[in-house]
Formats: structure tokens, sequence, C-alpha cells
């Protein structure tokens, strides 16, 4: 998946930038995985402790107070974050709970994903199961594929 993510960013001339928590550097290296990675890759931020959202991602403190650093639009803010913060046509980010105990009252398995662009930004909520590495793995998969979707030449790319 990450390789058809590297054809449809360079079909359209365009970059991606990564905010990860709950996948932990994954899918950066997924992305860098990938040969030829550095046309299309600016880098990633790895914002595992809640403050470096809001410090270094800029996620509003308030949000974070009130919900925690599992929540929808703090996967936005991330996204949006990143996508300022490293200079890259789209920010993609991932935010949930992999296990083994739940966080900020949310159960195991809740994931959320956003990609932030051009066109504005789009949040996926997709409720994965299984062990920890289970679900990181899932989530990065899902962000991949979250990315392609969201691309106009992603539908090429497939």
């Amino acid at each position: 998946m990450a390789a058809k993510a590297h054809a449809a960013l360079r079909g359209e001339g365009s970059t991606v930038a990564v905010a990860e928590s709950l996948t932990g550097g994954l899918l950066a290296a997924a992305l860098v995985d990938v040969p030829g990675a550095s046309a299309t890759f600016r880098g990633s931020v790895t914002a595992y402790a809640t403050e470096l959202k809001a410090s270094v991602l800029g996620v509003d403190e308030g949000l974070l107070a009130v919900h925690g650093a599992v929540h929808p639009v703090v996967a936005r803010q991330m996204a949006e974050g990143v996508r300022l913060l490293l200079g890259a046509t789209y920010g993609l980010a991932t935010t949930g709970v992999a296990g083994p105990e739940p966080q900020d009252g949310q159960p195991v398995g809740t994931v959320h994903l956003a990609v932030a662009g051009p066109g504005g930004t789009l949040v996926s909520s997709p409720r994965l199961t299984g062990e920890r590495a289970t679900i990181r793995h899932g989530a990065v998969t899902a962000a991949l594929e979250l990315l392609v979707g969201r691309l106009p030449s992603g539908s090429s790319a497939r």
C-alpha cells in the first residue's frame, strides 16, 4: 500500500508528512521502505506523549484536556499540524488505543486517522480488533488506504 501511496503522490507532484501516536513510527517506516520514497515523503513526527501533540503539532490544549489524545478532532489537528510544520502537500495522522488497556476512556481498538490536504481534511475512525501489534499494523494499512483514496491520482495507482 505504501508503494501505491508514493505512486499516487508522484502522479500529482505532491508530498506527504506523517504525525504518529498510536503507530509509533510504523507509518513512517512503511513509507520509507519503498525505494525512491525521498521524492514524496517529507518526514514525520512521532508525538507519543500527549503534551507533544500540542507543543509540536499545534493540537488544541483544551481539546486534549477535555477529550484526551484519542479523539477524531485530535487526529484532524495532528494531520493539519504536521502538514504545515513539515511543508508537505498532505499530512497524515494516527491516534488511538492499541492496548493492552483502555486509554482516555476509549476501548482498545479505537483508532482515529486523518489526512489533510489542499481540499481540506478527512477523518476516518475504523474500529480495529486483535492484539496490540495487529491493531498498530492495521492502523498503518488503514492510514495508507485513506491517503491513497484521498489523492486524485490514487485510483490510477491501484
